[in-house]
């Protein structure tokens, strides 16, 4: 008779690669996935029965910005209680590493802490401090434009240098070298917006080579969004490395009704080179205040204020209203200060979610102290509202955007499904109650319907919250298999 650690019985196992669910018994020994089979034989130190449960890969939150919480916060409750096992850090062109800051922490690497968090000078230092900490979750890592850019150049406002551009990359490679997953950008922020398509270009040009990806926040997500998307994809063919558009979306109430035409364009370039995308399933965003985003006909909620604390929770309108003020004299005032737009089409956010080359990305913000319900409730809500209640796509189609898609873009080796000889990263759930409790008026509440959570064969989560265990690790780039 075989023995294992831990013997899962009576699964309905949803694998990770898309295929239809099958009953099984999985049995797990030293971290890893044993064997599978409809009935397993095995002197198990630890049997679950699963009830016919659905049995699923660890869920990959392929968009975070989670550098520091990781570190700060391991027991990471908002990402485990959803059953995220692997976060990916570092996007949007923000990093915690490598970073030595040169001054004021520039916008929008606020988003990630304060100046005293980034101590970080190198890609090994961060590893090494993820390792010490050992976070509840898996940690992969993208090297943020934007944090290159800050370590080289005495302002932002500016295109880079050609001996810039040298001095980034040099850093770029080591971090490559160290297992970082690749490059992000934020050309949409003022840090980076300067920066050229050239830039870019000569920065991302290890890429290829290493086997990286290069993700973007791309430079406009209004009315000129397939001129970002062109952008996004020149780079990508020029420096011969695949694409991930970041939280993609048709933002501003002029920009609605343009999914289809943006899902097009997409398309087109999946002809020619390897592209793909996220989504979150809200119909509102959340990032820095921004006064280039300030719209009366948008519902503008204010999460936080450096200068004004007590508003967080309120709307701009309110504020403004109270204060005697235009909404964009308000939004000045209260700068730094962090923001929850309501500036999506529920339509094209569904036509996007719902497409094949879309992956889920929570783009949550855990310093918030009013996030946007996305941070705790993302997941569930895909698994939940829009797959079970509205029938967006199949559980195992759902599935798949969360786990075996992820793993296979980003190189996560020996992730993403469920198979003998990869990583234990499970998660169990009841595909009947699972749901996002979180709320934009009260976003701080775990989803139900989670039943455990295992990270590398580790039983971190169950019913009754943390178990305090926890298994996580620094996840280095593995080969990437590009599916469209």
């Amino acid at each position: 008779m075989l023995s294992c650690d831990i013997l899962i019985r009576n699964a309905r196992m949803i694998d990770g690669s898309g295929s239809a669910p099958q009953r099984a018994d999985v049995s797990v020994s030293g971290g890893c996935i044993g064997e599978i089979a409809a009935t397993l034989d095995c002197a198990a130190a630890e049997t679950i029965d699963a009830g016919g449960l659905v049995l699923a890969p660890g869920f990959v939150d392929v968009h975070t910005h989670d550098d520091i919480a990781v570190i700060r916060k391991p027991a990471m409750l908002p990402k485990l209680s959803q059953g995220v096992t692997t976060v990916i850090v570092g996007n949007c062109g923000i990093s915690a590493s490598p970073v030595t800051l040169r001054g004021e922490l520039p916008d929008p690497m606020n988003l990630l802490g304060r100046a005293e968090d980034f101590r970080y000078p190198d890609f090994a230092a961060y590893v090494a401090a993820i390792r010490e900490a050992q976070p509840a979750i898996n940690v992969a890592a993208l090297i943020g434009h934007t944090a290159l850019r800050s370590n080289h150049m005495d302002r932002l406002d500016r295109s880079a240098t050609e001996a810039e551009i040298a001095a980034m990359r040099l850093q770029l490679e080591e971090a490559l070298q160290g297992g970082a997953l690749g490059l992000s950008s934020g050309l949409a922020y003022l840090s980076a917006n300067a920066a050229t398509t050239e830039e870019v270009i000569s920065l991302a040009q290890p890429l290829a080579a290493a086997g990286a990806v290069y993700t973007t926040h791309m430079r406009m997500e209004t009315e000129k969004i397939l001129d970002a998307m062109c952008e996004a994809f020149e780079i990508g063919s020029m420096s011969h490395v695949p694409v991930i558009i970041s939280h993609l979306k048709c933002a501003g109430i002029d920009n609605w009704g343009r999914g289809s035409e943006v899902l097009q364009a997409l398309e087109s370039a999946q002809k020619s080179q390897p592209t793909g995308c996220d989504c979150y399933p809200y119909a509102a965003g959340s990032s820095t205040l921004d006064l280039g985003q300030v719209d009366e006909r948008v519902t503008i909620a204010i999460t936080s204020s450096t200068p004004h604390p007590e508003v967080a929770g309120q709307t701009l309108a309110q504020i403004a209203d109270t204060w005697n003020l235009s909404q964009l004299e308000a939004a000045r005032r209260l700068q730094p200060a962090g923001a929850i737009y309501h500036s999506i089409s529920e339509a094209d956010m569904r036509k996007i979610l719902s497409h094949p080359a879309t992956m889920i990305g929570s783009d949550g913000l855990p310093n918030d102290p009013r996030p946007h319900p996305r941070l705790w409730g993302t997941f569930p809500r895909v698994l939940g509202h829009y797959c079970r209640d509205e029938k967006l796509f199949t559980l195992p189609k759902a599935v798949h955007k969360m786990t075996g898609m992820p793993a296979q873009r980003f190189g996560l080796a020996g992730r993403g499904l469920i198979r003998c000889g990869y990583a234990a990263d499970l998660v169990l759930f009841d595909p009947e109650t699972i749901l996002d409790m979180a709320t934009f008026s009260d976003p701080i509440r775990p989803a139900r319907g989670i039943a455990a959570v295992w990270v590398n064969g580790v039983l971190s989560y169950t019913v009754e919250g943390a178990t305090g265990k926890r298994a996580g690790r620094f996840l280095p780039r593995g080969k990437t298999a590009w599916i469209q």
